[in-house]
């Protein structure tokens, strides 16, 4: 029913709006993948990886703006990069990527403010 979507969106919406609530989200949905073997098992895994950064790729209608949004999950995302478990690492980092090509195609200069310039700066200072 409308009013279960309705819900569940603004519940996760909260969710991903608090600290550490994208890494939450995602071990959330991505929990239980990962696990089997084979091609149905991968491709599985890959939809869900494409379906969790189509949602944080989309800014929610509680949010403020676009700017707050950006500023308050880019972060988040980037810290998926970072996670040392193996098997959980190359899911965080499937989402964290296709989420960031998302965010980069749709917004391109907030993408390359929060997401781009923060990735980017240590090789940035190297080169200089």
């Amino acid at each position: 029913p409308g009013w279960l979507r309705r819900l569940c969106g603004q519940l996760l919406s909260e969710r991903l709006l608090r600290p550490s609530g994208v890494q939450a989200v995602v071990r959330g949905v991505m929990e239980g993948t990962g696990g089997g073997a084979g091609a149905e098992a991968a491709a599985v895994d890959w939809r869900k990886c494409d379906a969790v950064a189509k949602i944080l790729a989309s800014c929610p209608q509680q949010c403020l703006s676009l700017e707050d949004y950006y500023s308050l999950v880019c972060p988040q995302i980037l810290d998926l990069l970072h996670i040392q478990d193996k098997q959980t690492a190359r899911q965080f980092q499937r989402v964290a990527t296709t989420t960031l090509l998302t965010m980069a195609k749709e917004h391109p200069q907030l993408a390359e403010r929060h997401l781009l310039q923060p990735l980017l700066a240590p090789l940035l200072r190297c080169s200089e």
